[in-house]
């Protein structure tokens, strides 16, 4: 009876286990499909990924400036140097000997303030003796016309005596002229910049004698410019002064401008004032950039970004994602800068690097 039933019950399992097998390959087909699905998403959306990096990868970067209107100058560089507008070298005006020094290097003297005195013995006991014979002379007139002012006395000794007393004030104020020739005065105000003389020392007039006097306060910049810029360079042009020494950068205007051509070195001398400043000094040296032509409203594009063909120049400008191709026509050159004078507008965007591989349609990224 045992045998029997264990073997009924084997045949059922067996026949359960049977049905349920196409069920279960049935489920494993639907996820199987459900992850190719998932997996064919990802593959689309990498390969998309791939093809847009990839597509990028062809694009060229470059770096672009909007134009926009703008000054524009073109200047012609000059170098000058500092020089004060009353720089003296004091000279003597007669011959003599160092017999006192009143002023030092640094000292501030005014205008006809004495700063040497030369030997004057001799001149000064002659001032003195003439000094006495015109006392006398004076005595003599003034006696002779109270008498011809009563009628006494004729008018021959009235006018003798007027002579007399008339001369010698010419000779003393003659001697006294002379005698103030070895007074060494200071033609202008300023500051003693040199003193080498040396008492006991001889002086001749019309020579040197180590003396200079500079006024500070009114300096200038003298330069020579080439006779090309002639018609270019005038009085009132603006100017930009740079002193590299200081260092110190202004603007002015030329105040000076000559009107003759150097036969020699065939130029012509500019000044530019300059305002009063402690550090500035005479001979420094000073570079001057004169304006020669503005436009106010132009359109400027670095001059590297220029590119010339046989027959025209042209730039590349960024439009719509990818580079175009423009001839232009510059005008003046200045500082790296060209001015534009057709080809371009306001608002385009020039390319200024990364445009030298770059042919007229190719793809950009900014």
């Amino acid at each position: 009876m045992k045998t029997p039933l264990y073997t009924i019950a084997l045949a059922l399992v067996l026949a359960s286990c049977s049905s349920d097998q196409p069920k279960n390959k049935k489920a494993a087909l639907d996820q199987l499909k459900k992850e190719r699905i998932a997996l064919n998403t990802k593959i689309e959306k990498l390969e998309a990924e791939l093809g847009q990096d990839k597509k990028e990868a062809d694009l060229k970067d470059v770096v672009v400036t909007e134009l926009s209107t703008m000054p524009f100058m073109s200047y012609v560089e000059v170098q000058g140097r500092v020089d004060a507008e009353d720089n003296v070298d004091v000279m003597p005006e007669s011959p003599g000997t160092v017999t006192a020094i009143y002023a030092k290097v640094g000292q501030h003297v005014s205008k006809g303030q004495v700063l040497v005195q030369l030997d004057d013995k001799v001149l000064r006991q002659s001032v003195a003796q003439l000094q006495t014979q015109l006392d006398l002379a004076t005595t003599v007139f003034m006696r002779q016309k109270n008498l011809w002012d009563q009628k006494i006395g004729t008018e021959v000794q009235y006018l003798t005596a007027k002579s007399q007393k008339e001369g010698l004030e010419r000779q003393l104020s003659g001697l006294k002229s002379t005698a103030a020739m070895n007074k060494i005065k200071s033609p202008i105000s300023g500051t003693v910049d040199a003193m080498d003389l040396k008492l006991g020392q001889s002086v001749s007039p019309g020579a040197p004698i180590g003396i200079r006097i500079v006024n500070a306060d009114r300096l200038k910049v003298k330069a020579l410019v080439s006779e090309n810029y002639g018609g270019k360079v005038n009085q009132g042009d603006e100017v930009e002064v740079s002193l590299p020494d200081v260092p110190d950068n202004l603007h002015a205007k030329i105040s000076f401008a000559a009107k003759v051509i150097d036969p020699i070195s065939r130029g012509f001398n500019v000044e530019v004032k300059l305002p009063s400043n402690k550090t500035y000094r005479p001979n420094m040296v000073a570079i001057l950039k004169i304006v020669d032509y503005r436009n106010n409203n132009a359109l400027v594009v670095p001059v590297n970004a220029i590119q010339k063909s046989e027959s025209s120049e042209y730039v590349f400008i960024a439009e719509n994602g990818k580079a175009k191709k423009v001839d232009i026509k510059s005008g003046k050159i200045s500082d790296g800068k060209a001015e534009v004078l057709s080809g371009l507008k306001a608002g385009d965007k020039v390319i200024v690097t990364g445009f030298q591989d770059l042919n007229d349609g190719d793809g950009i990224k900014l």
